[in-house]
């Protein structure tokens, strides 16, 4: 019987600290799929990516070294507002189809997805159960001010471009808060444990049900 891989989505607004709990995952030893990361990668690396890309914007969406021409894919995105979906929807194929590769060279019985744009991009139905990395605006605003030297205004645009925390939190399974008060460990340590309890509870239910088919496989034979 093939080993069940449970796979957890991450996902979380800008300042939340989702690349932080990630890296503490990380570091317990699980495998994390960082999307963004990834997605750059592929858009230079990925031939399928790279002509679709090419076709889209032009030749000169790459400069003569092969790397990504910003100023190109800048103007591109805001000469139509229609074009950051055209982009993403020659991205995220690619980057979803890396993911399940990804995944199958695994050995951990759960492996991690992080990507600020989860449900947005759909990226959630290629995961079994999702995290959010909750934190209070304020303390959102703070972190990207001082990460990024933004102004206050700068950093709520930035928030406002999101999808807002209320719906995150209703799309997904589990949450953790990274305020910089609450117990972050402890709740991470938390989290992995009601995620090991589920990989069991799927490999018995998935035993059971193999052994009800054979049973009824024998009786009808």
């Amino acid at each position: 019987m093939e080993n069940k891989v449970l796979k957890v989505g991450v996902t979380g607004g800008i300042g939340c600290g989702k690349s932080y709990v990630c890296d503490l995952l990380r570091e317990k030893g699980f495998p994390v799929y960082a999307c963004d990361e990834e997605a750059k990668r592929l858009m230079v690396e990925d031939t399928v990516l790279v002509s679709g890309l090419k076709a889209l914007i032009g030749e000169d969406a790459y400069d003569e070294t092969g790397r990504l021409n910003k100023q190109t894919i800048a103007a591109f995105l805001f000469s139509d507002a229609e074009n950051a979906r055209r982009i993403n929807g020659i991205v995220h194929p690619r980057v979803k189809d890396d993911f399940l590769q990804w995944v199958r060279q695994q050995s951990s019985s759960v492996v991690f997805m992080e990507s600020a744009i989860l449900f947005e991009s759909g990226f959630d139905t290629m995961v079994d159960t999702t995290l959010m990395i909750y934190a209070p605006l304020q303390v959102r605003l703070e972190r990207v001010m001082r990460r990024d030297g933004l102004s206050e205004d700068m950093a709520m645009k930035r928030v406002e471009a999101q999808m807002a925390d209320d719906e995150k939190l209703r799309l997904s399974d589990l949450m953790v808060v990274n305020d910089g008060v609450s117990d972050l460990e402890a709740q991470i340590t938390e989290v992995v444990r009601y995620l090991a309890n589920s990989i069991v509870d799927v490999v018995r239910s998935s035993e059971e049900g193999h052994a009800s088919s054979t049973t009824d496989e024998i009786m009808t034979t």
